[in-house]
């Protein structure tokens, strides 16, 4: 008697639909991408204002964040799909899926996403030293330049880990939009041992479907801890110094400082000429 997991005709009736399933995979690709990158542009701003900001603004972004971490991803789905005034959007071009279904999904898995990646960042940004702004206001940076050129870009590196965690668990959770009809890969799977005659493929169609996801997790995460290694600051080297060096960071003025030389120059030697006209003096940039 042939294994249940190697009967052939169940693994020819998967490789026969493989142009359905793959819609699913770009299907969830997609809602994993709007959502990650809604999450980053929500969740950035949100992690900055719960560490710099003060008052009923920081109280805001913490409680909202709270109760999105708190809710349930379905609760979030059903409510967005059936509470939200969205107009009907056109459909994707050869994906027949909703699109209103895809927009709610990406705004609930987005909005959520956001309010994790907002603690990532928050304990990104105060891992690094103080001492750093001041260091950086010493030379004729503005706090706020400080903050924007020595700390974020920084924090971002710092936060990859924590974004890797994050990719995983928005990937896997595009699987709960089967609640309000949109066919992402969890769903077409299931609705092709759920066709008449086909129930003895299930262990067959979730072995590959489980194998799809292991594929783009790894791969994922593997580009990531490449990232994370190629841009990595070396540990005995200061942020600034390591900006200004030209045989550590070549590609500074572009990427990252965004700052001429020449603007350099002209903050440092303003500070200077400040130092010696007050007789050497301490002084420090208000």
């Amino acid at each position: 008697m042939e294994s249940l997991i190697l009967q052939s005709g169940d693994w020819q009736f998967i490789i026969s639909n493989w142009r359905y399933l793959f819609v699913g995979v770009v299907v969830t690709a997609m809602l994993t991408v709007t959502s990650l990158s809604l999450g980053f542009v929500v969740g950035f701003p949100a992690g900055a204002i719960e560490v710099y900001a003060s008052g009923w603004l920081r109280k805001i972004v913490s409680g909202v964040g709270v109760v999105l971490r708190g809710t349930p991803i379905v609760v979030l789905i059903v409510l967005f799909f059936f509470g939200l005034p969205l107009p009907t959007f056109r459909s994707i071009p050869f994906i027949d899926i909703n699109s209103n279904a895809f927009v709610v999904a990406t705004l609930a898995l987005g909005l959520r996403s956001g309010a994790y990646q907002a603690q990532v960042f928050r304990g990104a940004i105060e891992s690094i030293d103080e001492g750093q702004i001041k260091a950086a206001r010493s030379v004729g940076l503005s706090r706020v330049e400080a903050i924007r050129y020595v700390v974020f870009p920084q924090a971002i590196r710092r936060s990859l880990p924590g974004f890797q965690n994050e990719f995983t668990i928005v990937l896997k959770d595009t699987s709960i939009a089967f609640a309000i009809g949109l066919a992402e890969l969890l769903t077409r799977a299931e609705n092709l041992y759920l066709q008449p005659g086909r129930s003895d493929a299930v262990i067959e169609v979730i072995l590959t479907v489980s194998l799809i996801y292991f594929v783009l997790t790894f791969t994922t995460n593997r580009t990531l801890d490449h990232i994370q290694a190629k841009y990595a600051i070396p540990e005995d080297t200061t942020w600034v110094s390591y900006v200004l060096n030209p045989s550590t960071n070549p590609t500074r003025t572009k990427r990252y400082w965004k700052m001429s030389a020449s603007s350099w120059t002209s903050k440092m030697s303003r500070s200077l000429s400040v130092r010696a006209d007050r007789g050497n003096r301490r002084y420090s940039v208000q």
